[in-house]
């Protein structure tokens, strides 16, 4: 009875735009996610599209291509050092004009660190050319330029000068963000003039002001999204998606550092049961450790199957025995770990409660945790661009073969090479997992039908204003 109020909500009349422009001119959205700050040195827009920012890069759909950069970086012969020339018609948003000091103050900070692992020192060459050392070549440098550029003499405050084709006209932090576009900017003059975030962490309450018409589009998990399928003036978008959901396995611990147990919790899993429940089969049942956006790099031989007898076996040869309970003992330890998950995610709870029943199954017993901190964590893990990093976040604590591919992956000059070091990688892993993957969660997004020029990007992890749905945000025109 409820789905059918709620799909009566949905079709009929379209409401108005949330804003109550008719002329599409206005556009509000929600998003769950809210930033903390709009720094980007402090790791806003990680992918470029900011709005309020330029990169010397972007990213689309197509790959990298120039945004402040005039042409796309060109490096030496020996892979040590990349040129970027700047474009000469740029200015950021207090009428200042971008030159080679701007980036280089914007980068200089994150030198060697995060992503800028391997950039050594930013160095202006004059006004309008850009140096970047590295400490060993690095051939996808140009998809790691999409770093936000601010004047040399704010970069890293919160003046949130940029040269973006969208500024900032208001920022309550946690609940609001306006932005307006940019007279100045050096492309086109965005047709949407005036933007409208609103920060909403519960799915439920996006879902609701869509139906009311207070908000133009937001992200929804799958359920709630699919109750909008056949809504008049309303159209659904699903992303594929970066963006693995695991359970991490602390090797400290006696029970989830045991390789026993971590490969028995792998076989107990069957993802296909936990895609149709939790995620209404928007994604992928996966048990590798990289989703299927970025197929080259994955190792088909390192995948889980759904083996629940083997699991048992394996458990009961490594001397795990069943108790009264049901959950196995080895040598007094009870084969017992609490899962943390995000407080609120109502998602990322389901998913823990749904490893929690098939570990139960076997003789674990693993108890889903609001806010946990300590111990294994319930993860979502991806990276649109850098499978690597993303790799090195989910396996390194491994330790072991697994680690040492990873670092041979980092320090490989040649593309290829570092592709064989990730499928070594995986391969170690599958004999002694860090963690179990559950699913590929794939994104849905709902937007009203009243402007044109969405096109899907790979999603990263996270839904927020800054990627997904609203990259090329100022390319939209009103239908």
């Amino acid at each position: 009875m409820l789905a059918v109020l709620l799909l009566a909500a949905c079709t009929g009349d379209p409401p108005p735009p949330a804003s109550g422009d008719p002329d599409g001119t206005s556009l509000v959205i929600a998003v769950g996610t809210a930033p903390e700050t709009l720094d980007p040195q402090a790791g806003y827009a990680p992918y470029g599209a900011a709005q309020i920012y330029d990169g010397l890069i972007e990213l689309s759909p197509t790959g990298a291509r120039p945004a402040l950069a005039a042409a796309p970086p060109v490096p030496s012969a020996d892979g040590l050092t990349w040129t970027v020339r700047l474009r000469t018609d740029v200015s950021f948003h207090d009428g200042t004009g971008l030159d080679a000091t701007d980036v280089a103050a914007s980068y200089q900070p994150l030198v060697g660190e995060g992503r800028f692992w391997m950039v050594e020192r930013v160095k202006p060459v004059n006004a309008t050319t850009v140096q970047f050392a590295l400490s060993r070549p690095y051939p996808d440098l140009p998809s790691v330029l999409t770093l936000g550029i601010e004047p040399s003499e704010s970069a890293g405050t919160d003046r949130t000068v940029g040269t973006g084709p969208y500024r900032v006209s208001l920022w309550d932090p946690g609940k609001r963000l306006v932005l307006t576009a940019n007279p100045g900017y050096f492309g086109d003059r965005p047709a949407i003039t005036e933007v409208t975030v609103e920060f909403v962490p519960d799915p439920a309450e996006r879902a609701a002001r869509l139906r009311d018409g207070t908000v133009d589009g937001a992200p929804l998990p799958a359920a709630l999204a699919a109750e909008f399928d056949g809504a008049d003036g309303m159209t659904t978008h699903t992303h594929r998606a970066a963006d693995l959901r695991a359970i991490t396995l602390p090797s400290g611990n006696a029970v989830t550092g045991d390789p026993a147990v971590r490969l028995a919790l792998n076989l107990a899993v069957d993802r296909q049961a936990v895609l149709d429940t939790v995620l209404a089969g928007v994604g992928v049942p996966t048990s590798l450790p990289v989703p299927d956006v970025q197929a080259e790099f994955a190792e088909p031989a390192a995948a889980f199957a759904f083996e629940p007898a083997t699991a048992a076996t394996v458990l009961t040869s490594a001397d795990w025995i069943a108790g009264d309970d049901g959950v196995r003992v080895r040598k007094g330890v009870r084969a017992s770990f609490v899962v943390g998950y995000p407080e609120g995610d109502a998602e990322a709870e389901q998913l823990v409660t749904a490893f929690a029943q098939a570990a139960a199954q076997v003789g674990i017993e693993v108890t889903p945790r609001a806010g946990g901190e300590n111990g294994a964590q319930y993860r979502a893990v991806g990276n649109p661009v850098d499978p690597e990093a993303a790799l090195r976040g989910l396996l390194y604590a491994a330790g072991g073969s697994t680690a040492a591919a990873l670092d041979q992956a980092r320090a490989a000059t040649d593309p290829v090479q570092a592709a064989v070091a990730l499928h070594a990688a995986q391969r170690a892993n599958r004999t002694s997992p860090a963690a179990v993957v559950l699913v590929q969660a794939n994104h849905a997004y709902v937007h009203r039908d009243a402007w044109a020029g969405h096109a899907a990007v790979t999603d990263a992890p996270v839904t927020d204003h800054t990627w997904g749905a609203w990259w090329n945000l100022a390319d939209w025109t009103p239908r």
